[in-house]
């Protein structure tokens, strides 16, 4: 369980975060003192074990379960962790879905609505319900949403639906950056490369990352703490003048 009270820093959130690049960000984050919050949808165990092993470290963390797509879920997530752990002061926009591999002539449009609704619009109303508490409270906060390599590669055969939705992550962001600049919030993307992750069993294919890695510079896949560290690195006081960015984290790629 999290501990009642924190006095610094304010927290951050996580959506996505009992699994994956989004787990390792959590303990990363955890391990460099923040407190934080995380959002999962359906693995209970997981975001369990996580917010256990966190806690156990010495550190803060508090699961909340929530679908990012939906607008009164996504207003809860902010009011119980913000309830729990003070003022909400960096998100990570991690959660996010694919579909299966495949022919974009195949996919079924079911599948194309739930890829733009958790990856763009559950992007667009974790980010507005952070950059509406940083504006009405005065202070500064910091965003890192996650895209992928696959918005500039297009992911033909695969997921081009899913390409297309992190396209419109990276847009948000440099537009986003540009907006809340002026009030001093920093906003940025990482843009992972095929790393170790369940997201390929999800897709239908456990053994990507090992296909794929012939066609990556560096000759593999990532690991997830590879892509966190990036992300941690942006949340970061060192990344002070960064914003608008979209980092590649992709072997080459």
């Amino acid at each position: 369980m999290p501990r009642e009270q924190i006095d610094a820093p304010p927290f951050l959130l996580v959506t996505g975060g009992s699994r994956g690049i989004g787990a390792e960000i959590v303990r990363g984050a955890a391990e460099r003192g923040w407190a934080v919050a995380f959002s999962y949808e359906r693995d209970a165990d997981a975001a369990g074990r996580l917010e256990d092993a966190v806690c156990a470290a010495g550190g803060t963390a508090l699961a909340l379960r929530c679908d990012v797509a939906d607008p009164d879920a996504v207003a809860a997530l902010f009011a119980d962790a913000e309830a729990a752990l003070g003022p909400v002061k960096g998100l990570v926009n991690n959660a996010g879905v694919t579909g299966r591999l495949g022919a974009f002539v195949d996919t079924e449009v079911a599948t194309m609505r739930r890829v733009l609704e958790v990856n763009v619009l559950g992007t667009m109303l974790c980010a507005q319900a952070a950059a509406g508490r940083w504006r009405d409270r005065g202070t500064p906060g910091v965003m890192v949403n996650i895209s992928s390599i696959a918005a500039t590669l297009g992911a033909p055969g695969e997921y081009v639906h899913y390409a297309a939705s992190k396209a419109a992550v990276e847009a948000f962001t440099i537009g986003l950056a540009k907006e809340l600049a002026p009030a001093g919030s920093r906003v940025n993307a990482v843009a992972p490369g095929t790393a170790h992750t369940g997201i390929h069993a999800a897709a239908g294919e456990p053994g990507r990352p090992a296909r794929v890695a012939a066609r990556i510079p560096m000759g593999r896949a990532a690991e997830p703490s590879e892509i966190a560290e990036a992300v941690l690195w942006l949340l970061s006081p060192q990344a002070s003048y960064v914003t608008g960015a979209v980092l590649r984290v992709s072997g080459g790629l």
